[in-house]
């Protein structure tokens, strides 16, 4: 099985049972339309989108954005998968007679085909002969600012989780400051306060069904595929360091619960 898009049914579920929750009881209330207001609409997710612009760059912006596809259709990270073809390259490495073959044997179209771009670096690292210490050097300083990058991406939308509900208070001062100026009006009273209870509304959503939950998802889709980076790279420096593959089996299953471990000796 190869690193393939799958998609994530909890997030979709999650999401159309929160929003579909929320929605039914709105319906079900009255008058569904009382909680539509472009205006305060425009102050929640134009205030936070223009705030998270004034935080960020607008590449680390895009960037995330990116990301967001792995909360839905994430990678399908298979250590098994993973375990099974470094071990097919640890025999492999074991069979070779001298430096000159490492890259016709190792880089291989069966052995990369359909796997990912920092799998790929790590085998073709191995085939350029370096030793265990150059190899571990290198991917380790790749793994440190892959780690940045997905932290930074679901910091953003922590970061707008927490200015939502503050640009919902904002639209409901001014609400506010707009009903105060009409008091000689009593009619215009409960409308008027009801527009403006509907900006905090928006932002209460936005950040505890929304970008709080994504941010939350990101980090765990962050530490699913760096745990099958760090097992690849423990890998990939064991077969460098010529270690039996039942030894390097055996450092791989560490990664896994007992109750997921399965040696491909026994």
């Amino acid at each position: 099985m190869s690193l393939a898009p799958r998609i994530d049914g909890g997030t979709i579920l999650g999401a159309i049972s929160a929003f579909g929750l929320v929605i039914i009881a709105m319906y079900s209330g009255g008058n569904f339309r009382s909680f539509v207001d472009f205006n305060s609409f425009l102050i929640v997710v134009g205030g936070t989108v223009g705030a998270t612009f004034i935080t960020f760059p607008l590449s680390e912006f895009g960037r995330s954005i990116e990301a967001l596809r792995t909360a839905f259709f994430p990678d399908d990270y298979s250590v098994e998968h993973r375990t099974s073809k470094l071990l097919e390259i640890a025999r492999r490495y074991r069979g070779i007679s001298s430096k000159e073959n490492l890259n016709s044997e190792l880089l291989s179209p069966e052995i990369l085909a359909n796997e990912d771009s920092f799998f790929k670096q790590c085998v073709e690292l191995l085939g350029e002969g370096l030793d265990k210490d150059a190899i571990r050097k290198i991917l380790d300083i790749d793994l440190t600012f892959l780690e940045d990058r997905h932290r930074r991406a679901a910091q953003l939308f922590q970061t707008m989780g927490a200015i939502a509900p503050a640009m919902g208070l904002i639209g409901t001062l001014i609400g506010l400051v707009q009903m105060l100026q009409n008091l000689n009006d009593p009619k215009s009273i409960g409308p008027s306060m009801a527009v403006a209870l509907i900006t905090t509304f928006y932002g209460a959503v936005l950040a505890n069904m929304l970008f709080i939950p994504l941010a939350g998802k990101l980090r765990a889709r962050s530490e699913e595929e760096f745990l099958l980076k760090e097992l690849t790279v423990e890998g990939i420096v064991g077969i460098a360091e010529g270690l039996n593959p039942r030894v390097i089996e055996r450092r791989l299953l560490s990664f896994l619960p007992h109750d997921q471990r399965s040696s491909e000796y026994e």
